[in-house]
């Protein structure tokens, strides 16, 4: 499904600040918007980074909450205390796009208002392409950006062991030998 800036972008960037551990320390939160194209860039302080992960915890229940009208509350309620103001940026040598923050604003400011506008947008789109991994003891946030978004599993790696304990649990009460008729056995 293609998204456009905010639904895709900065919605997989809250995913990315969700997924961060407590105690994340800044270079690592700078790392993350790094890897997610964010600009204007600079480095996080220890402060914003504070800040950014008491932000994530925020988010988290958006993910994590498959209803609707709750995930639309609670966007609604990020939205409030961010500092949106949207308009038109070319920064950076980029295409006109939408901003909802000051692109010269203190970064925290600036990415609540991203994040929070991009889980807006997603919601609006198609709210069940936000997610948290079905995996038993995993609560790894995603944006299911898959063509039929049916995506349940953080990645490949948790998909595999739920389906392999799946399998192991339906089969261990099965006999243990081939199945195939021995060498030169006629089938019916």
């Amino acid at each position: 499904m293609h998204f456009n800036p905010y639904g895709g972008a900065a919605a997989q960037l809250a995913a990315a600040l969700v997924n961060l551990e407590p105690g994340t320390p800044p270079e690592t939160i700078t790392e993350v918007l790094r890897e997610h194209d964010y600009r204007p860039f600079r480095q996080v302080n220890p402060a914003e980074a504070a800040e950014l992960l008491r932000w994530a915890d925020r988010l988290r229940p958006v993910f994590a909450d498959a209803d609707l009208d709750r995930r639309v509350e609670a966007v609604n309620a990020l939205l409030a205390v961010t500092v949106s103001r949207p308009y038109i940026s070319r920064h950076d040598g980029r295409a006109p796009h939408l901003h909802f923050a000051h692109e010269r604003g203190p970064i925290v400011d600036r990415l609540r208002a991203y994040t929070a506008s991009g889980l807006a947008h997603a919601i609006c789109e198609d709210h069940t392409r936000l997610g948290v991994c079905d995996r038993p003891g995993c609560d790894v946030a995603y944006v299911d950006t898959s063509r039929n978004g049916r995506r349940r599993f953080c990645g490949v790696r948790c998909a595999n062991r739920v389906y392999v304990a799946g399998h192991r649990s339906r089969t261990a009460g099965a006999p243990t030998g081939s199945t195939r008729p021995a060498t030169g056995a006629v089938r019916p």
